[in-house]
């Protein structure tokens, strides 16, 4: 514990925040304190509720002074603990989710400005009131919120057209660790005068200051919306489809998903009402969109599932008949991860891939799993049309879960090797967080890690920005 008296700090928080601002009893602050996937236990004397980016301002600034760290925390929905304190009880956990306002919409413009607490599903709600898409789209959505999406640079399913949360970006307000504000609030497309701050915050999950508000753009809210569930032979043939769908209309393609049959398995059997047309190994979900109307979206749909049938490319195929049917079916892939913690003991690697080698990927997975851990059951699901895999594992079937989560190290490693020669990613859009910061120093050493210190020590001089989060 820091050389500091925590209970006086937050005697001096409640002045600044008022009843509503702080939680100090144990049964509020405990959700706080733990990840969503409970493998990263821990404690808080408190959690900080500013209502606005004033109020935070002078809580950062007294709790500098005090020496006591900060934990940024939106939806706490983080897949590697990095919103989550550590278990020695003198790390302050802040919450935005009172600074929950959508300042404006701009159809004109196509822009968005909102504050850090909107949860991302209330800002596609706003976007689409105003005849706008926010594109933006993650299994967590109604939860997760603005300030996290941007801290860890979300990726998500739309990413194949319209990029990760970075893409999306305009502007934005930060608390620095010094306490002071910056405002970087702007709407413009072009602003380039000297470096660009406002993607320096994008992406290092609270470890530079703590974001408070953002402008996003936006884009015209489809007319047309397409999705077909296909029954593939292999990952191969998934790629396949998708280079066929792209060759044919790439400006059409809003999300290219891969299941794999074990994945369905898992939702089938622990999410009530999923309902599987068909059994397969291997699974493609395809959503078309344009704002065009009589873009004859279907028509075009129905031509490239025709000829990858005849090619034998697609073994079985269903088209969305309505909004009904077409929720049911994102379930089944936005389900998965619920599933699978449902199942048992798990590994993920949420990794990425230059997109023609991600066939090669699973391939060489499957066969170094078994060798590693024979038994061991891999559940690949993801975004195939940007390359990135959640390349997950699960313990053998009546294996003790404390054993196989303790070797997650070992898995973890054995996925990277392969993901290394591929020219991959550890980390496509989950971040870093808790979870993995021991291995940046072999995927990011030398230059590049010591750019990434040098920043942080420049901004956060005293390291109480989330500490233990990305950096080792």
């Amino acid at each position: 514990m820091p050389d500091t008296n925590i209970p006086a700090l937050i005697a001096q928080l409640h002045t600044i925040l008022g009843p509503r601002g702080l939680l100090t009893d144990a049964h509020d602050t405990a959700p706080f304190a733990e990840d969503w996937r409970k493998l990263f236990p821990g404690r808080t004397p408190a959690v900080i509720r500013p209502e606005n980016a004033e109020e935070l301002s002078a809580v950062v600034k007294a709790c500098m002074q005090a020496r006591v760290a900060l934990v940024p925390q939106g939806g706490n929905t983080s897949m590697v603990a990095g919103a989550t304190p550590d278990d020695s009880n003198s790390q302050l956990v802040l919450s935005l989710s009172r600074m929950n306002v959508v300042r404006s919409v701009d159809p004109i413009d196509l822009t968005m400005t909102l504050e850090a607490g909107v949860t991302l599903k209330a800002a596609q709600m706003a976007a689409s009131d105003a005849g706008c898409l926010l594109p933006l789209s993650i299994s967590s959505e109604g939860t997760a919120q603005i300030g996290g999406v941007l801290a860890t640079n979300a990726g998500g399913n739309n990413t194949v057209r319209y990029g990760n949360a970075r893409d999306m970006v305009l502007g934005l307000e930060v608390v620095l660790p010094s306490g002071e504000i910056w405002n970087g609030l702007r709407r413009l497309r072009k602003d380039n005068t000297g470096y660009c701050l406002r993607q320096l915050f994008v992406g290092s999950e609270g470890t530079l200051g703590v974001i408070t508000a953002a402008v996003l753009k936006l884009a015209p809210r489809p007319n047309e919306i397409e999705l077909a569930l296909c029954a593939v032979p292999s990952a191969q043939a998934a790629l396949d489809l998708f280079t066929r769908f792209n060759r044919h209309d790439p400006a059409a393609i809003s999300a290219f998903e891969y299941m794999s049959g074990a994945g369905m398995a898992f939702v089938a059997k622990h999410i009530p009402g999923a309902m599987i047309p068909f059994e397969a190994a291997h699974y493609a979900l395809i959503e078309l969109a344009t704002p065009r109307r009589d873009a004859r979206l279907r028509e075009s749909l129905e031509g490239v599932l025709e000829a990858a049938l005849e090619d034998e490319i697609v073994l079985d195929a269903v088209i969305a008949e309505s909004e009904a049917q077409r929720g049911a079916l994102w379930k089944l892939r936005e389900e998965h991860a619920e599933a699978q913690k449902r199942e048992g003991a798990s590994v993920k690697n949420d990794v990425s891939v230059p997109v023609s080698r991600v066939p090669e990927l699973l391939a060489r997975a499957e066969i170094a799993a078994q060798k590693l851990i024979p038994g061991m059951r891999m559940v690949p699901f993801g975004h195939m049309g940007d390359g990135n895999i959640h390349l997950n594992f699960e313990q053998p079937e009546g294996a003790n879960p404390v054993e196989f989560l303790a070797r997650d190290h070992d898995i973890m490693d054995m996925v990277g090797e392969i993901v290394r020669d591929l020219d991959g990613s550890f980390s496509a859009e989950h971040g870093v967080g808790r979870l993995k910061p021991y291995m940046m120093p072999s995927w990011r050493g030398g230059a590049e890690l010591a750019a990434m210190q040098a920043i942080k020590s420049a901004l956060d001089p005293l390291g109480l920005m989330n500490p233990g989060k990305v950096l080792p």
